[in-house]
């Protein structure tokens, strides 16, 4: 009896449900919705919506002249932002026909590498503490720490560092910075083996990881996905090894490539390029042009708040004829070494700010290069300029008219794609596989959004 009311049955019909998976979840960093509709646990549709953090980038850009656009670079990628500000320099320097000096090269290189190192240990420690890693976590935002420390010595700030300069870069190097970086990369070096040894043959984050999210070499070359997203599916394309700029072309670096192209290739394809960037910043201290820096002091430099807080207080005893020293923003900008890092036109590079301050030429070049109506004028014409950024190919499009604003500037940001792409890496997976596939493509807001 049981047996035929089994077989003479009718299905039982399924009801799917629609979620709304953000902007407001967590793990959508309140920029991101993403429209699923499930059949069960299952995925079987999912709508992405974007444009939660959209700021006008490119149109602000368009209303001041070519040195107010830096920074708003700066909140393009806001975990790796050197390289985006180099990448808008790059395209305004091709626009203008400006051949950077050998310094200033290697020292854009070294800070580009810092930052995607900053930015792959940003990735995979917010990745694996959305899996419940928050050890993994912990390890990673230390290291990140000891890079920021290097990042803020040399521009300082942390994220919003506003460094280049059209024709060169704020600072040198301060004194001792090349022997700090060394230690630096050596103590990152322990963090990632340590991390390693904790995650990757982890059989918890493994199981989450591996054949999920799945992206063929088709499908990513077909949304022109670019950077370690591309890597991961075998594609060895590489802006820095393609397209080489600045001094790529002279270091010796490996392009690591994956071969699944899931969740758990690009998370081994960020942390291979962690140590390849670190190669690629010890190579190029070895390589890089001499030129001085910073002079040796004979006794202890005061920091100049220091001074300023005792002088208020009246204490001034010991401190005359005393070396102050400046905050690291102005540390590396006399022009005793200027000329090492930026190009030598008044009408590009701003006068060093000792000179601004004592003298009325250098103070009228430096009002001539900021005031609106004034400033940088390159020849009409157009220019493209890619960078390699920590999620791929960054590229900048800028057009000239002659006058002192840029007529059209076009952000090519590599999360776009990625967005785009983003439903078939969601569909026939489950619910739980939403927040570590959306993890390991990295989305970055500003630059998405712009």
């Amino acid at each position: 009896m049981n047996d035929e009311l089994l077989e003479t049955s009718t299905p039982v019909a399924t009801n799917r449900m629609l979620l709304s998976f953000g902007p407001s979840h967590p793990a959508m960093h309140g920029t991101i919705k993403i429209d699923v509709e499930l059949d069960g646990e299952t995925v079987v549709d999912a709508k992405v919506e974007i444009g939660y953090l959209h700021r006008a980038f490119e149109k602000s850009c368009e209303q001041g002249n070519y040195m107010h656009s830096i920074p708003y670079t700066d909140r393009l990628n806001y975990v790796s932002p050197l390289i985006c500000n180099f990448g808008y320099a790059q395209a305004v320097e091709k626009l203008m026909g400006i051949e950077l000096t050998e310094r200033c090269k290697y020292i854009r290189v070294i800070l580009s590498e810092l930052s995607r190192i900053t930015d792959h240990l940003t990735c995979i420690g917010a990745s694996a503490m959305e899996l419940g890693a928050f050890s993994v976590f912990l390890y990673l935002i230390k290291a990140r720490e000891y890079v920021y420390e290097l990042i803020e010595d040399v521009t300082g700030a942390r994220v919003t560092v506003s460094f280049v300069r059209i024709g060169g870069v704020k600072a040198d190097f301060p004194q001792g910075f090349e022997e700090k970086t060394r230690a630096v990369l050596k103590k990152t070096r322990l963090v990632l083996d340590e991390v390693d040894r904790l995650l990757t043959k982890n059989r918890i984050f493994y199981d989450r990881m591996r054949d999920v999210g799945v992206c063929t070499r088709e499908l990513a070359i077909q949304y022109g996905i670019t950077g370690p997203f591309l890597r991961s599916c075998g594609v060895e394309y590489d802006v820095r090894k393609v397209t080489p700029y600045l001094v790529y072309d002279r270091l010796d670096f490996d392009v690591p490539l994956g071969e699944r192209g899931d969740n758990y290739d690009r998370y081994l394809c960020r942390m291979r390029e962690m140590e390849q960037s670190m190669r690629i910043i010890e190579q190029a201290f070895d390589r890089m042009p001499q030129g001085e820096i910073n002079a040796d002091f004979e006794e202890r430099p005061i920091p100049a708040a220091e001074m300023r807080d005792l002088s208020k207080f009246g204490v001034t005893e010991g401190l005359v004829r005393r070396q102050v020293a400046a905050e690291p923003t102005l540390s590396g900008s006399e022009r005793a070494f200027g000329n090492l890092v930026n190009i030598q036109n008044r009408k590009v590079i701003l006068p060093p700010k000792d000179e601004t301050y004592s003298n009325i030429e250098a103070l009228m070049n430096h009002f001539k290069m900021v005031m609106t109506g004034h400033g940088l004028r390159p020849p009409r014409g157009e220019a493209y300029a890619a960078v390699e950024g920590a999620n791929g190919e960054l590229g900048f499009f800028v057009v000239s008219d002659g006058t002192d604003r840029p007529y059209r500037v076009r952000c090519r940001p590599p999360c776009f794609p990625t967005m785009a792409a983003l439903p078939h890496l969601l569909i026939g997976y489950t619910v739980a596989d939403i927040v570590p596939t959306f993890g390991s493509v990295n989305m970055i807001g500003g630059e998405l959004d712009r």
